[in-house]
């Protein structure tokens, strides 16, 4: 970043290592000292970024989501809104799962577990910004919905459930079972998902179904 300052920069720098050691060792274990260690900084250097522990926490949630929100809108933005921009979200996260460098997988997913039980501010960043995804998904689905490109017995907010939920597997399997091919696992899985809640795969199979019955339709 360009005009970025040393002080910006540096900050950008902690969040970034807090960011991946809180994937493994816990949000809520992130302290200065164990940063600076990380960082080369004395903990006195880490902590004059932050007013507090719960900043640095609420600092590293934000940059977090800033890191997985900004090119998967970008690949979103490319596909035509409804079932096209649904899928392009779908697939622009299981690559950013797949592919990011934090040591212990998904941000969020970790996050997530370690604060659920844990009410204040800090739970309630990770909620909003878990939240903030899935009614992106679920607003691409009612949108896909209302254009017919999905049959008229899809719940929007089931296929936005379901796409969640194999991402969040994909990256259970690979970081907890060891399971390689994980992430290509769920893309198969959410290819096959949004073919079987398709408008058009509905119509071929009522078509097929009525040409059995009336053979002399296909004739």
């Amino acid at each position: 970043m360009q005009n970025e300052s040393h002080g910006a920069r540096r900050r950008r720098e902690i969040l970034g290592v807090a960011a991946d050691l809180s994937t493994a060792e816990g949000l809520e274990g992130l302290s200065f000292s164990r940063i600076a260690e990380e960082v080369g900084l004395t903990k006195a250097g880490v902590a004059a970024h932050f007013e507090s522990k719960e900043a640095l926490q609420l600092a590293v949630v934000d940059a977090a989501a800033d890191l997985y929100a900004a090119p998967i809108i970008a690949a979103a933005q490319n596909s035509e809104p409804g079932l096209p921009r649904l899928r392009a979200l779908a697939l622009a996260w299981l690559e950013h799962l797949e592919t990011i460098e934090y040591r212990g997988g998904c941000f969020f997913v970790s996050a997530g577990l370690a604060f659920a039980g844990r009410p204040g501010p800090v739970r309630d960043s990770i909620a909003a910004h878990t939240r903030r995804f899935l009614q992106m998904l679920e607003e691409q689905a009612r949108l896909a919905e209302r254009l017919g490109e999905l049959s008229s017995d899809t719940s929007p907010d089931l296929l936005a459930f379901q796409i969640h939920a194999l991402a969040q597997e994909a990256n259970l399997r690979r970081e907890l079972l060891g399971v390689e091919d994980a992430f290509q696992q769920a893309r198969d899985a959410l290819a096959d998902l949004l073919v079987r809640t398709s408008s058009a795969t509905k119509r071929a199979g009522r078509r097929s179904s009525r040409t059995r019955s009336n053979p002399k339709e296909s004739s």
